[in-house]
């Protein structure tokens, strides 16, 4: 049974890394995989009741999951309908290039770790179309860009969906990871941005020919002030939610959204219907990425049958006895998601690990944290951020690697140095 659920696993895995060239969704390939995995693991077993108690704990620990992304999705989508991430890119004016890059870098860092780096890096990508007329310019612009997303969500629980993922699961705290994550994402962002600023230094910003004209926002400036600030002060929130009422941060996401959805309602009540149609929650839940929540579905469950057959607590096992260092275990896990997905990395990473050997907030969840979240932006295809710019700015996968991989690499390896002298010096 257990070669078996392996073979599949495996094949599974990979369809879901060569999802471009086969060109089959990686959706479909994790709920195939998710619903042949619990199926050979129910019929081989032998013990369907204890299966289904095992398959009933696992949805309950998915859904937590789901029900939070769909719920910081769709509060985002409102945040953007309302055009109110001009707040933040209409103030991004300077005339240097290297000036710009490091006031690029860090917005796309901070932001990142509020909203998430997917959104990020639309929003920024988009806005660097405004400011650069040069394609080339834009595209070294949009590497920076996946490489700060990435580093800025790592260090909080809601900046990146893998952090997310070790949040509800209970390995990390929100104040910890904040803590102890911050100065390593910070260093792994901060020298590629010196290197890439040396190289740009003395250039002047070359902006578009033609000015955008800007088309008449459907929204007042109170408006996007208000949504803004609102939707980002209940992404903030949900931590404190968590830490004041212990109940799980799903339950914090959904409380914000229902505000949100009230405050919609209230300030545009007056509007006609036709005026109001693309501003309302409605119309944000029809564009949040649903594909990605169903790809999230199948890959936990798929990982979950692994876990409960014992076949992670092996390999755990054998990686301790093979390499025997747990920094050099997650390290490699980090340079690892570069090709493959971190989602399943992760997931796979939790059920290889229990809380009893490594408890909350130890050095292999925190680290983790770290090397999953930057490591992705070591290829473009490693991260939904660099997926995303990559369709963007039509990015070819080879230019990133001769540009952009070593900066992200240099970047990767002097955060992971950077938290490693950190936890010794704290510890």
């Amino acid at each position: 049974m257990l070669s078996t659920l392996v073979l599949v696993f495996v094949v599974v895995y990979a369809a879901i890394a060569f999802e471009h060239p086969i060109k089959i969704n990686k959706s479909a390939s994790a709920l195939l995989g998710a619903g042949l995995l619990w199926t050979v693991y129910a019929t081989l077993s032998g013990d369907m009741h204890a299966v289904s108690e095992q398959l009933g704990e696992s949805v309950m620990a998915t859904a937590q999951i789901v029900f939070f992304l769909m719920g910081a999705m769709t509060i985002v989508e409102v945040v953007d309908a309302h055009n109110g991430f001009e707040v933040i890119t209409k103030r991004i004016r300077t005339a240097s290039m290297s000036r710009l890059l490091w006031l690029v870098g860090f917005v796309a860092f901070f932001l990142s770790s509020v909203l998430d780096n997917l959104t990020t890096t639309i929003v920024m990508v988009s806005l660097m179309r405004k400011l650069l007329a040069k394609q080339q310019d834009r595209l070294f612009f949009a590497g920076i860009i996946v490489i700060a997303a990435n580093a800025g969500g790592a260090w909080t629980p809601i900046g990146d969906v893998t952090t997310t993922m070790l949040w509800i699961g209970g390995q990390i705290t929100s104040l910890a990871i904040m803590k102890g994550v911050f100065f390593a994402s910070i260093v792994s962002l901060a020298v590629p941005l010196a290197v890439t600023a040396y190289v740009l230094r003395g250039r002047a910003v070359e902006g578009p020919l033609v000015a955008n004209v800007e088309q008449g926002s459907r929204t007042t400036e109170f408006e996007r002030n208000l949504m803004f600030f609102l939707g980002l002060g209940i992404l903030v929130a949900v931590p404190v939610f968590k830490t004041v009422t212990h109940l799980p941060p799903f339950m914090g996401i959904l409380f914000g959204l229902g505000i949100l959805w009230l405050v919609g309602d209230l300030i545009h009540r007056h509007k006609e219907d036709e005026a109001k149609q693309g501003l309302t929650l409605v119309h944000a839940l029809h564009r949040i990425d649903m594909s990605s929540i169903v790809f999230f579905i199948g890959i936990l469950l798929a990982v979950a049958t692994l876990e409960h057959s014992q076949i992670l607590s092996s390999l755990a096992q054998w990686l301790d006895q093979t390499v025997g260092r747990q920094d050099v275990i997650v390290l490699l896990i980090g340079l690892v998601s570069a090709v493959v997905d971190n989602v399943p990395l992760v997931a796979a990473s939790m059920g290889m690990y229990d809380l009893a050997r490594f408890p909350t907030d130890s050095f292999l969840w925190e680290f983790m944290a770290y090397c999953a979240g930057t490591g992705g932006s070591i290829l473009i295809i490693g991260s939904a951020a660099g997926v995303a710019a990559m369709g963007l700015e039509k990015i070819d996968f080879f230019w990133y690697v001769k540009k952009i991989s070593g900066l992200a690499l240099i970047g990767y390896f002097a955060g992971a140095g950077a938290y490693l002298v950190q936890y010794r010096l704290l510890h």
